[in-house]
């Protein structure tokens, strides 16, 4: 999981739009906030605002987690 983390992260500082990444925006509680996936297990809660270059990563977690 460390290296699949490590590639994902890769991946989104070059291209954070990248199909694979499967970005989406979340709903509910969590509206304010973006995921993408790790694998089809866990994602990474993200605030995705890009201020100087910067992604602000939140959470790593299971898809069906409940944040609160």
């Amino acid at each position: 999981m460390k290296n699949k983390y490590h590639k994902t992260l890769t991946l989104l500082v070059s291209n954070p739009y990248h199909p694979s990444l499967r970005l989406h925006k979340l709903k509910g509680e969590l509206s304010e906030f973006y995921s993408i996936s790790l694998n089809m297990k866990y994602r990474i809660l993200l605030d995705f605002i890009i201020v100087d270059d910067k992604i602000i990563l939140i959470d790593i977690g299971n898809h069906d987690e409940v944040y609160q």
